[in-house]
């Protein structure tokens, strides 16, 4: 049959995939848009928790993730499956808050580190917990020392360990030991680094080598007294961040784990968000219902997603009353039938007592006996064990050919309605353009103060005064284009529903345009009279002209603002400037200042439309985002193909070395 096999081309398209979910973005509250998120998250959580850790490691132990609703039994059934009681279970809603992860202490290893829920810190308990104080003892290295470099840990005294410590004796006993076994199991996953000494307690060096600074502490994230925490990659462990309880249990077979996640239904968003995380990760799911709620709509949600991503499967019918668990258990069987699963495997737990387990708050063995053992027999067999981890890796990478087009479908509708958006804009913009070159060539800014200032200056008015009067009414010109274009703008976002969130962040864009405006304006001026002033010059020198050697440049300046500005209401400001200049000077003039214009007007509307856009060019998704999905996609599919091209030759090798084998066995025979 296939086998996990390491499979680096396809682990490669697949890290490729992943970094291209990780950069999609729907901000746009788009039909569609919700959903597309959650399965970016979705699809992110797979991939990160499960699917490329799985290719990676096929050998790992099977995980089981025990889900379900609040109350089905999920913790009582962990326990009972385990022999003692690892997972906290009560009549409080909701129950279980840190996921407990159970295994023997052979696989501590696996589960150390960040191979599967990177997110999460681990959290542990030491007295509990021998496996790994074992592997110290046959290194060689005492109780409560560590010996691992490149890893480093808080103990639950509040001490900061060392960030690659090295044999160094535990001032806490058990915890100094419990530290060294986690830095033991971490190794195995992380390379070795160079750190130096510190004893439990101390203050340690970052180690080198090791993939970054993990710390923890004992008391955050929840953790009891007696637990270490054991911080998650690249980042310390505050009173908010995620944990899983790692619990070691030599009566556990060697090759299973299994995982007590939160309720799929709390009523805590976190916990709702954790389990689905946690089941995602998981080889086996293993979905708890119970007699009572077998037809609500939360655990069939989860069971109609493990049958479209082929997952492996199980179902557990908990707390049946005996008088009615036969009608109760065919009821269950013809809902799984009639839904396409019913080749799932399931089981039936009595409602009974947790007394009924010897007073210890467990179900009795009988109870559980016959999940265990179909638990013990996929965990136990290398090859049923490859086959559940198999199924449920393929059935997630193939329900990618529906899940990623339309992700990338719904990028698409991100870009496209981000264009829109954007054209509104521009739409207005232009129009507002428009207008100021109309009512500048009507001379609309040759009006009120500006007009008294040009008729006093043919009676000996102040040329600056007039440049002054001209540069206000000018501003005054564009910071109306520029009201009126984001009122146009917000009114064709307001019948849009795409810019619903995007609205108030743009209309922020438009506060202190007027100020800016103006520097712009006052800019063009400076510009206008250094560009005068150098015509003036040239026009001295050349001696064009009655009044050259007279004129002063600011009088230039002003007659050339009044001719650009005033339209037909200036006819004589060109006429005065080439009485001052000379014919060709003036029209040259004229010509360089016309441009001069030209260009710091779409400066400034240029610069308004772009602080409009900015906040929507943040928001929105690259056109080539859903080719690169696409794309991603495709190497995925062909490298998995190459894969289940490369099995399907294996086993046809194998059948034939097989045959002929038993051909041989006959000729001897005969």
């Amino acid at each position: 049959m296939a086998t996990l096999d390491v499979r680096p081309r396809l682990i490669d398209a697949l890290s490729v995939l992943r970094d291209r979910v990780d950069a999609a973005r729907f901000p746009l509250p788009l039909r569609g848009a919700a959903r597309a998120r959650r399965n970016r998250a979705e699809l992110l959580a797979q991939l990160d928790d499960y699917v490329i850790p799985r290719l990676r490691s096929p050998q790992a132990p099977l995980l089981a993730v025990i889900g379900g609703s609040t109350g089905a039994g999920k913790s009582t059934l962990v326990n009972s499956l385990v022999g003692r009681r690892v997972s906290e279970a009560g009549v409080l809603r909701p129950t279980t808050r840190t996921p407990v992860l159970v295994c023997h202490p052979d696989d501590l290893r696996w589960f150390a580190g960040p191979r599967v829920l990177p997110q999460l810190a681990r959290m542990w308990v030491p007295e509990q917990d021998d496996g790994a104080e074992e592997y110290a003892a046959g290194a060689g290295l005492g109780r409560g020392e560590f010996g691992v470099r490149g890893v480093g840990g808080m103990t639950a005294g509040g001490g900061r360990g060392a960030a690659g410590a090295q044999g160094a004796g535990g001032a806490h006993g058990g915890r100094g030991a419990q530290a060294g076994r986690m830095a033991m199991a971490q190794e195995l996953h992380e390379g070795e680094g160079e750190g130096t000494e510190s004893a439990s307690g101390g203050r340690g060096e970052r180690g080198r080598g090791g993939r970054g600074e993990r710390r923890g502490t004992g008391e955050a994230g929840g953790a009891r007294e007696g637990y270490e925490v054991y911080g998650g990659v690249g980042g310390a462990v505050d009173s908010g961040m995620l944990t899983v309880r790692i619990e070691t249990e030599p009566a556990l077979p060697s090759g299973l784990a299994l995982l007590d996640a939160p309720d799929i239904d709390s009523l805590v968003a976190r916990n709702r968000e954790l389990a689905a995380e946690l089941i995602c990760a998981a080889d086996v799911w293993v979905l708890v219902t119970t007699a009572a709620r077998y037809a609500d709509a939360v655990p069939w949600h989860l069971l109609r997603t493990a049958k479209e991503y082929d997952v492996t499967l199980v179902t557990v019918l908990d707390r049946v009353p005996h008088q009615i668990a036969t009608d109760i258990s065919g009821r269950y069987a013809e809902l799984l039938q009639r839904a396409g699963l019913g080749h799932v495997p399931r089981f039936t737990i009595p409602e009974l007592p947790e007394s009924a387990g010897g007073g210890r708050g467990l179900l009795p063995a009988t109870a559980v006996a016959a999940l265990r053992d179909w638990l013990e027999r996929h965990a136990q067999d290398p090859v049923a064990r490859m086959a559940a981890a198999e199924r449920t890796a393929t059935g997630v990478i193939a329900s990618m050919r529906s899940r990623l087009p339309a992700l990338a479908g719904a990028a698409a509708a991100q870009h496209a309605a981000a264009l829109r958006l954007a054209g509104r804009v521009e739409e207005a913009y232009e129009r507002a353009a428009e207008r100021v070159r109309k009512e500048v060539a009507a001379g609309e800014v040759l009006s009120g103060d500006a007009r008294a200032h040009w008729r006093d200056h043919g009676l000996d008015g102040r040329s600056d005064e007039l440049l002054d009067a001209l540069t206000h009414g000018l501003t005054s010109l564009l910071t109306c284009a520029v009201e009126e274009a984001d009122e146009r703008s917000a009114d064709a976002w307001r019948r849009d529903a795409a810019a619903s969130e995007v609205a108030l962040t743009t209309a922020a864009g438009a506060a202190g345009a007027g100020e800016r405006l103006g520097v712009i304006v006052r800019r063009w001026r400076r510009c206008l009279e250094e560009l005068a002033e150098e015509e003036t010059r040239e026009a001295r020198a050349g001696q064009a002209g009655e009044r050259t050697g007279s004129v002063e440049p600011e009088e230039s300046a002003a007659l050339l603002a009044t001719a650009l500005l005033g339209g037909r209401r200036a006819r004589t400001a060109g006429e005065n400037l080439a009485d001052l200049l000379g014919a060709q000077s003036a029209l040259r003039l004229c010509d360089r200042g016309s441009r001069l214009l030209a260009t710091y007007l779409e400066r400034a509307l240029h610069g308004e439309r772009e602080r409009r856009l900015a906040p929507l060019d943040q928001l929105t998704v690259p056109l080539d985002q859903q080719a690169e999905l696409i794309a991603a996609l495709s190497v995925v599919q062909r490298e998995k193909q190459r894969e289940q091209r490369r099995d399907e030759r294996r086993r046809e090798e194998e059948t034939a070395m097989a045959r002929e084998m038993a051909m041989g066995k006959e000729g001897v025979s005969g």
